[in-house]
């Protein structure tokens, strides 16, 4: 009796989860149809429509954007450098075993 609703119960679930499938597929299609094939452009619409990524309207927009990239990247390179300096300028000690 056990297996007989386990089994149904196995079969509910699978059938949901292909009709979930089919459905993701069929709307990634659609989103692709609409973005006339690109995948870049439909992540690009993706991004935008959750406010991940903010249009620009304006140059000024534009220009503190890429500002605001160039002191991160700038930030990273202070605290990597010398630690990279200090990596390839240690001293590598060799040991030496007795056989």
């Amino acid at each position: 009796m056990k297996t007989a609703i386990k089994a149904s119960l196995f079969a509910l679930l699978l059938i949901f989860g292909v009709g979930i499938g089919c459905w993701s597929l069929l709307a990634f299609t659609a989103g692709l149809k609409q973005a006339d094939w690109q995948l870049g452009e439909l992540l690009r619409q993706y991004l935008v429509a959750t406010g991940v990524v903010k249009p620009t309207h304006t140059l000024v927009d534009f220009y503190s954007h890429i500002k605001g990239v160039e002191y991160l990247i700038c930030v990273g390179f202070f605290v990597a450098f010398p630690l990279f300096y200090k990596y390839v300028n240690s001293d590598v000690k060799k040991l030496e075993t007795r056989g």
